[in-house]
């Protein structure tokens, strides 16, 4: 798509960190905007200064990964709209620790909304873009969804799923000579609250492991929450983001380190190689 002004997009996790940037930079295109978020005050908060700026809002409190919810959505969207035309799948958590101490809530808490929040959004709106020949998907993985980092299991697996997921899209889509075109976000560390994804664990995947990790976990996650906080700011990655549906790229790649491990990666799979500790590389992701 070339010229947004006008057309209709719906970004979900739009209440903060990735999400309200994309929400930000669409709207200064002169987008109409519908804001999923699971968090009600902070999605309120967000839409009210959008409005304020001049933009169209519509607000859904939703749980992207319940099936009937995103069914509502986008009766909400089509009956508020008529249409869409951008998709941002973007809502996401994370859960950390070796993978053999992830608890089966771990997996369930990281896998609903990272994974089958992307699955769900292309299935509700993705035939009504096809049906069009005219549209943008965006769907946020990580550079953990292009390099395995220890001690995220659950998280690579699912922003893996998400780049596989996307590839799949873009394929489909080409072979159906269709006009919709398809972005993954893949980011490094970024100024977002994805070390505190914990504030949104429903109280159904809560068990006394999970807490006993999670305690266990605390001296981490306040190294995490030190380099994110220094991290690229999300507003540089929604302007990438921008660039990528205007010029239909696949890949969205945010930081200059991310090449080289890359390349690293894929010559230890052609060579037949053990991978090499990538913890040392992860300074060169932060900025």
């Amino acid at each position: 798509m070339q010229n947004l002004k006008g057309k209709v997009a719906v970004i979900t996790g739009g209440a903060s960190g990735i999400g309200k940037a994309m929400a930000e930079r669409f709207a200064r295109a002169g987008m109409h905007l519908t804001l999923v978020d699971i968090e009600k005050q902070p999605l309120e908060a967000t839409a009210a200064a959008l409005r304020e700026g001049g933009s169209e809002v519509l607000t859904q409190q939703v749980d992207v990964a319940d099936a009937g919810a995103m069914d509502g959505l986008a009766e909400a969207v089509f009956e508020r709209f008529g249409t869409i035309h951008l998709l941002c799948n973007n809502a996401g958590v994370a859960a950390a620790g070796p993978i053999w101490e992830l608890t089966t809530e771990d997996w369930e808490f990281t896998m609903r909304p990272n994974l089958w929040g992307v699955i769900h959004g292309v299935r509700v709106f993705g035939p009504r873009l096809i049906e069009q020949d005219e549209g943008h998907i965006v769907n946020t993985a990580s550079m953990a969804g292009l390099v395995s980092l220890p001690g995220m299991g659950a998280y690579n697996v699912t922003k893996q799923g998400v780049v596989a997921f996307s590839e799949t899209l873009f394929g489909d889509l080409q072979n159906a000579q269709s006009k919709v075109g398809v972005s993954v976000l893949c980011p490094a560390f970024v100024q977002t609250r994805i070390w505190d994804s914990e504030r949104n664990r429903p109280d159904h995947l809560q068990s006394e492991r999970t807490a006993e990790l999670a305690e266990r976990q605390s001296a981490g996650q306040q190294i995490l929450k030190a380099i994110i906080e220094n991290a690229m700011p999300a507003e540089a990655v929604a302007e990438r983001v921008h660039t990528a549906v205007l010029e239909n790229q696949l890949y969205i790649l945010t930081h200059e380190a991310t090449a080289p491990l890359l390349e690293k990666r894929i010559a230890h799979i052609v060579k037949g190689e053990n991978p090499t500790p990538s913890a040392p590389a992860l300074a060169g992701l932060q900025s």
